[in-house]
Order: structure tokens, then sequence, then C-alpha cells
């Protein structure tokens, strides 16, 4: 009897144990098709800071595109030093707005709007920007209020045209910041310069890297380009708080193609 007992359930153990490694099978390859997607197409960032508003604000979740520039080594999670340059290589150009690597360091993520490219001259003189020696079209917007760490402030918004008819709209506080006049930059062959759009609140390439700035930016630093502005909370949202997916959420960012 009890033989028949033990014979009728080991069909069942062994179709467990068959269904436990299919599942498992199913994780391993589900993750390897997702790192393949990371890796060659797609990476998703969050934004940390506003040094991009009124563009991307921060909680902002967005997708990026690895293909729009080709490939390096930091197009890979951790940057192993497996190949030098860029494979399938394409020029960024101005007015994209791209995640790239911070050059001091190698590995932590900045996004920002590329503004210069190999051999262009950049300089800013009283709060305006002058691209190749031309002062780049801006038209006023109306004002916005925006957080600081003095309290909400109005700020300036303007909608900047570059020569090719690209346009996006820039967050300004004066004209005599910091940042609002520069020595002029002209961009090496192989390096890029980029801006934040919040332009008196961004360490960008206007800031050396030897005193905590970006400063040029080497093309195999460039990860990829931003597309859309997948999802968006509050910073205030918090993971461990679940009420707050729903009270901080942003849905008019949601699903936002980004210029």
């Amino acid at each position: 009897m009890s033989e028949n007992v033990q014979g009728a359930q080991a069909p069942e153990k062994t179709g467990a144990v068959q269904e436990l490694v299919e599942i498992v099978k199913t994780i391993v390859y589900a993750l390897i098709i997702a790192l393949f997607l990371r890796i060659l197409f797609f990476q998703p960032f969050t934004i940390p800071s506003a040094s991009m508003e009124p563009n991307l604000y921060e909680g902002d979740y967005i997708i990026v595109s690895k293909f729009s520039y080709g490939y390096s080594r930091h197009s890979i999670p951790f940057s192993p030093p497996l190949f030098e340059g860029r494979i399938m290589d394409k020029p960024a150009k101005r007015g994209d707005v791209a995640v790239f690597k911070l050059p001091s360091d190698g590995h932590t993520d900045y996004v920002k709007r590329i503004i210069g490219v190999p051999g262009d001259r950049v300089q800013m003189k009283d709060g305006l920007l002058y691209v190749n020696d031309e002062l780049v079209q801006r038209d006023m917007l109306s004002p916005v209020k925006t957080q600081t760490p003095y309290g909400a402030v109005e700020v300036a918004r303007y909608q900047e045209t570059l020569k090719d008819g690209r346009k996006f709209v820039t967050q300004d506080q004066g004209t005599d910041g910091q940042l609002d006049n520069t020595e002029l930059f002209v961009v090496p062959e192989g390096f890029y310069f980029a801006m934040g759009d919040n332009r008196d609140n961004s360490l960008d390439s206007r800031v050396p890297a030897a005193i905590g700035g970006v400063g040029f930016i080497p093309a195999d630093h460039l990860v990829g380009k931003a597309q859309i502005i997948l999802l968006s909370w509050k910073p205030e949202a918090s993971i461990f708080k679940p009420w707050t997916w729903v009270i901080d959420a942003r849905p008019s960012r949601f699903f936002k193609i980004l210029k």
C-alpha cells in the first residue's frame, strides 16, 4: 500500500520541480532580454535636480535612446573598459537633450542640452547666448514661479531658437549671475559643450571640471538622447508611501515628448 502511495506522489513532485524550473528559466530569459534592450536600445533615468527646468523637473522619469549616438563603453552598465571610442558613431546635434557620464569621474549620469558641437565657439554675455559669434534668438514668454532654497520666486522664461530652427524654452533669474558672463569656449574636436535649460541653476560646461563643473564632454561619454518623459512624480513621492504614488503624480507630464 505504502509503495503505491509513494508511486502516486512521485509524478506530482516531479511536476512541481519542472514548473519551478520553467519559472526560473522564464525569469532568467526576461532579465537577459531586458539587459539586452537596456544596453542596445533604451535606458530609463530619473531626473534628480532642477537644472533642466522648465523642460525636465525633479522626479521626471525619462527614456533615453542609446542608438541615437552609437555605442561606447559607457553604453554598458558600469562602463567596463571593453573598447575605446564609439561604434556606429552618430554625432549629437545642437539642441539635443543628452545623457552623458560626468567627464571627471566617468560614472555619474548627467543630463543637459547640447549647445556646442566640435569647432563651435560658445559664450555667455549678460545672460545672452552666443554660438559662433552670433546671438541666439530668444523671445520672452510668460514668467513662472519656481521653488528655490529661499522659497518660491518668479523667474523669466524664454524661447530660444538655434540657427537650424530648433526651439526650446529656457529659464532665467537675471543677467548678472555667475554664469551669465563667461569666457569664450572653443569646443575641441571629439568633444561637446552642454548647458542646463535652467540657466542660473546648472553646473554644466560653463564650469570647469577642476572646480566641480562639467567642462567639455568627450564624445565617448555620451550615453544617449533623451526622447520622452514616461512618468513623473513630485519630489515628495516615496516608494515606501504608496498613497504618494497617486497624490504626488504629475499626469500632465506623462508621455511627454522632449524637444
